[in-house]
């Protein structure tokens, strides 16, 4: 909604203004960037009811607003307007009161009760599209190409193989096993050691970045570690955060900008893809490397309140059969 068209020229001055009161004021770049966004489409939408004037802003015109902006279309992807986008633009219209009021101005009224966010909001999950987002952003995340090709092969283990961020950390050179496909994790969350299913397309980005790209870092032949710095040091757990963050900004995506979206999100994600995909949840399990069982049901959980009806149908099937019979699945694997 960046590029939506303002006519008026008052309104056009405010939004400027209001930009740089947010940065003068010590805000978040993010915030600084999407809330002024989101106050364009309010502008724009007074525009188009011919309400020319801050003065002329009744009660009535903000509710109107906030009703048109929970019924129209998510412009990314398909259904409405997240409950976590909802409360952004909240949080616009009332910083734009605070601005107003802090440059002599009555302010605006505004009743407006925060969304609560459900169960998807607080999981972070991606669609496949978002995240197909995520890896095409790669492609000018950053000015120097080795970094970009290390972003990307930073989302092939973050989200094709749903790693923690401990354990990017941890990565050697030698954990990537082209010959098997497989990528092994040495320093899993309890110390626990598995392997990670690696398919063609992962393997072809790892082999690029390793071979063409790690080489051109400073002091890359003195460590095994697979994501190095600057320094020729071993990337760690704050950079991989950071570099996540310049990925998402590359992206323009307003919905990814202004969602928390973590190395843990991407973990998320891929089993939830993989759920829908009718994946065993015993094997999600083990991909993801948890203890339990009992870690791996928030996702079914998950789907069978936000999945189609057959997603909701197989999973309960799933579900069910597990209580009934616990042990199945160690007999199958002892045949």
């Amino acid at each position: 909604m960046k590029n939506l068209n303002l006519n008026n020229p008052s309104y056009k001055e405010l939004l400027i203004d209001f930009k740089t009161w947010l940065d003068i004021l010590g805000y978040s770049e993010n915030t600084v960037y999407l809330l002024p966004i989101h106050l364009r489409e309010f502008f724009n939408y007074l525009e188009n009811k011919n309400i020319n004037q801050i003065n002329h802003i009744q009660t009535q015109h903000v509710t109107d607003y906030y009703n048109h902006l929970k019924s129209r279309p998510n412009q990314r992807r398909a259904g409405g307007i997240s409950k976590g986008h909802l409360n952004k633009h909240q949080q616009a219209l009332y910083k734009f009161r605070e601005y107003l009021k802090q440059h002599n101005h009555k302010g605006i009224n505004i009743h407006l009760k925060r969304e609560e966010r459900n169960e998807k909001d607080s999981l972070n999950v991606l669609t496949q599209e978002e995240i197909k987002q995520l890896f095409e952003a790669t492609s000018y995340s950053h000015g120097d190409d080795k970094i970009r090709h290390r972003d990307k092969a930073i989302l092939v283990c973050g989200y094709s193989c749903g790693l923690r961020r401990n354990e990017l950390v941890h990565l050697n050179i030698s954990d990537i096993l082209f010959d098997k496909q497989r990528l092994f994790v040495r320093k899993g969350k309890n110390y626990k050691e598995r392997f990670v299913p690696l398919n063609n397309h992962s393997l072809k980005i790892l082999e690029t970045y390793i071979y063409d790209w790690r080489t051109e870092f400073y002091k890359n032949k003195e460590t095994e570690a697979l994501f190095i710095n600057y320094r020729g040091g071993r990337l760690l757990g704050m950079s991989f955060s950071n570099r996540l963050k310049a990925i998402i900004k590359a992206t323009e995506n307003p919905n990814l900008q202004e969602r928390n979206i973590t190395l843990h999100s991407l973990r998320h994600s891929i089993a939830t893809h993989l759920l829908e995909q009718g994946a065993d949840i015993e094997q999600i399990s083990k991909f993801l490397g948890h203890s339990s069982l009992e870690s791996t049901q928030i996702y079914i959980h998950f789907l069978e309140l936000t999945g189609d009806e057959y997603i909701r149908t197989l999973l309960r099937e799933k579900w069910l059969q597990r209580q009934e019979y616990p042990n199945l699945s160690k007999k199958r694997n002892k045949v």
